[in-house]
């Protein structure tokens, strides 16, 4: 059976189940401790395989994620180097910006913080405040 075949693994679980039971008889032939031990190596290497893909994809998602994380965390020193450098000094205020500023493309951080006042950038990208 091609290993692409659809029914591959099902076929494959079911010979391994029959083999746990042939292994406990005791009166089997020559033939047939022959069959049990291909039928064995069979399952064992389509095993390996699916372990090994198995891992290689939880490998490249743990990648993927990592390389995610990291690529947020750089934009936000960044968004937090720039309001650094325009203002001087992140207070409580500026820093409560910072979010919803990551909501927005690169490019629309960027030319925020270059163009807005103070003013204009807590206008626009502070939380509305409630009447209290």
């Amino acid at each position: 059976m091609p290993e692409v075949h659809r029914f591959r693994g099902k076929t494959l679980e079911l010979l391994y189940g029959l083999l746990t039971l042939l292994e406990k008889r005791q009166d089997l032939d020559r033939s047939d401790r022959e069959l049990i031990m291909d039928l064995t190596t069979v399952f064992l290497q389509r095993l390996e395989r699916d372990v090994e893909a198995a891992v290689e994809q939880a490998v490249e998602q743990a990648t993927q994620q990592a390389t995610e994380q990291t690529t947020q965390r750089v934009e936000r020193m960044m968004v937090e180097s720039m309001l650094q450098v325009k203002f001087g000094e992140i207070d409580d205020r500026l820093a409560q910006i910072i979010d919803p500023l990551m909501e927005r493309s690169p490019l629309e951080r960027t030319e925020a913080i270059m163009r807005l006042s103070r003013q204009e950038l807590l206008d626009r990208y502070s939380a509305p405040r409630g009447n209290g």
